[in-house]
């Protein structure tokens, strides 16, 4: 009875559950939070396609609709199988998650990297590729090209730093706005019988006799550009509403039958108005005028476009977080990125993602064909990583059907695998080279923070049941300099926290009056403590307090540092730097524990 009454009186908890649930994804959300990377590369995708398939003249055209409908079944193959990981791994981490349990930390670590450096440049290229359609319908801001891309980059990161619940409600309008013009534009094209604009292509200077299964294989790899981003809400699964891995899988499905029905569609048009690469212009704005004209559902399309290539980020600011508190928990990132605020925002996560971005930005001039070529390499990695751990997964549980599951996944890896090699080798020359370097890079830094978090473990010997605790023998050491209200709760502090308390003041040549002074004011305040004076011929400031405790015959020994910490920022210009030079010195030369006591003054009171 004694236990039910103190229970009843406990406040409920439940109620302060919801309101982190509404700073979590709903499907809808989701779509608009994770997935604008995959929407927006419908711009860039079939372009992509077309370009290499120009090379072999008409007859390389007529592909465009096959190879899309391959980039289509892989879409389908890989949506099936992260809507497994999902259900599998709830915590979230994609290819991370799945590598680490069926592949081994090694593998994970290849995926992480892979996936970090993909979600990277998902926000450069973005941004880039944003502001250059900006530029390129207004040619006169094209000399302000980087910091346009760094006010676009801070206006997504400050979004994002309110929550990605917010920034998710902030993208809902402009991504249905682009799925919604694009799905027009598909419609209208499909039931158009003749263009109603056309754009003339210049002649090619190569037609081939017939087209390659090389040229094939590059315009397949080139498409799967569009793939990128796909794996972003399996890798934020957490950040979902409850029930959060099937609101995740919904997301998923939703996000691949859209995809696929616009890249499709897409490519149907392509052929039906024979589009052919133009200069300036893009396969997407062509295919746009082909199906509405040049009016107003022209202009729509295009602004949509650039809105949603400039928001394409936000997968990257959703997923990588994420991915990042993953990793810190497992000792693999610093632990700081696992760190989360008060919306569920992971802001050293986020830090870390626009900085590095930034960086790209800068260092390329804003130029979107800098990075481009950079791109999707990494997440083919991690693609097929995953693939594979799924055959595993389904090896292992052999639950019903697990056989047909793990043939699907078996497919995907192998087709992902031979993406990851086809991208690579087409793009190493082109700058893909330095995710090559890059990937091993980050995995051995990674293992550098793994076996740092390992030692220190080690250390403390966690994972061990420790012996009971017994009170230690321990001197408390208190610097000072002055009687004063502040030696005085310093004294009281040191006096609750250790056996006994020393005060300690470090005197210099030419101070001997000052001393003198405060043996008086000592003697005749008597605060049951004893003073110590240390010399130093030097003016020393850290070393004789080290050199003192050097010569102190005690086990646990602490040092009491007290400041005045001003109310105001701008009081702190005032203080001087005594308690961080001393802590500085202590810390690095000492085992003593050093405790930094900062006590609140308001400048211009007084006690009464």
């Amino acid at each position: 009875m004694r236990v039910t009454a103190l229970s009843e009186q406990l406040p409920d908890t439940r109620p302060k559950e919801r309101p982190k649930e509404r700073h979590r994804l709903t499907v809808v959300g989701g779509l608009a939070a994770l997935s604008l990377d995959a929407m927006a590369s419908v711009s860039y995708g079939p372009e992509a396609i077309v370009l290499v398939l120009a090379l072999a003249g008409g007859t390389g055209l007529g592909f465009t609709l096959p190879v899309t409908f391959a980039i289509a079944v892989l879409l389908t193959v890989l949506t099936l199988s992260y809507r497994q990981v999902i259900a599998a791994f709830p915590e979230g981490g994609g290819a991370y998650g799945v590598s680490r349990t069926y592949l081994g930390r090694r593998a994970s670590l290849v995926a992480a990297a892979s996936l970090v450096i993909d979600y990277v440049l998902n926000v450069a290229v973005s941004v880039a590729a944003g502001v250059a359609a900006l530029t390129s319908a207004v040619p006169e801001l094209r000399p302000a090209t980087v910091w346009l891309c760094l006010a676009v980059l801070v206006i997504v990161t400050a979004v994002n730093m309110r929550g990605i619940a917010h920034s998710a409600r902030a993208f809902v309008v402009p991504t249905v706005i682009f799925v919604g013009s694009i799905l027009v534009v598909i419609i209208a094209g499909l039931i158009r019988g003749e263009p109603a604009t056309t754009f003339t292509a210049p002649e090619h200077a190569r037609n081939l006799q017939a087209v390659g299964i090389l040229l094939l294989l590059k315009a397949f790899a080139n498409g799967c550009a569009a793939l990128t981003g796909v794996e972003a809400i399996a890798n934020a699964v957490p950040s979902f509403r409850r029930p959060r891995a099937r609101n995740a899988q919904h997301a998923e499905v939703a996000l691949g039958a859209l995809l696929a029905v616009m890249l499709l569609g897409i490519a149907v048009l392509i052929e039906k108005f024979a589009i052919h690469p133009v200069d300036g212009v893009t396969v997407l704005s062509q295919v746009t005028g082909a199906a509405l004209g040049d009016g107003f559902g022209f202009y729509l399309v295009q602004f949509a476009t650039v809105v949603l290539l400039a928001l394409a980020a936000n997968t990257s600011f959703g997923g990588l977080p994420v991915l990042a508190q993953l990793l810190a928990r497992h000792n693999n990132l610093l632990h700081l990125f696992a760190l989360r605020a008060e919306r569920q925002v992971h802001r050293y996560g986020i830090a870390f993602l626009a900085i590095t971005s930034a960086i790209l930005l800068v260092v390329a001039n804003g130029q979107m064909n800098l990075l481009v070529p950079l791109f999707a390499i990494g997440v083919f990695v991690g693609f097929t990583l995953s693939q594979t751990g799924m055959v595993l997964h389904w090896r292992r549980e052999r639950g019903p059907g697990w056989r047909g599951r793990a043939a699907l996944n078996g497919f995907g890896a192998v087709l992902t695998g031979i993406a990851a090699v086809v991208v690579t080798a087409t793009k190493f020359g082109e700058g893909g080279w330095l995710i090559i370097v890059a990937l091993p890079v980050l995995v051995a830094l990674m293992e550098w923070v793994n076996r740092g978090y390992d030692e220190i473990g080690g250390r403390l010997r966690l994972g061990e049941v420790p012996p009971p605790p017994r009170p230690n023998r321990s001197l408390v050491v208190v610097p000072v300099g002055a009687v004063s209200d502040l030696t005085r709760q310093a004294l009281a502090a040191a006096l609750s926290l250790g056996d006994r308390v020393v005060a300690v003041h470090v005197t210099h040549p030419g101070d001997e009056a000052r001393a003198r002074e405060l043996v008086a004011a000592w003697d005749e305040w008597d605060p049951g403590v004893p003073l110590v004076r240390v010399h130093d011929e030097r003016h020393r400031l850290g070393e004789p307090l080290v050199e003192y405790l050097r010569g102190v015959d005690c086990k646990q020994v602490f040092v009491l540092i007290a400041e005045v910490e001003p109310a105001h920022v701008w009081q702190r210009v005032l203080q001087n730097q005594r308690g961080t030079v001393l802590a500085r010195a202590l810390r690095r030369r000492t085992d003593a524990v050093v405790c930094r006591l900062r006590f609140r003054i308001t400048l211009g009171e007084r006690n009464a």
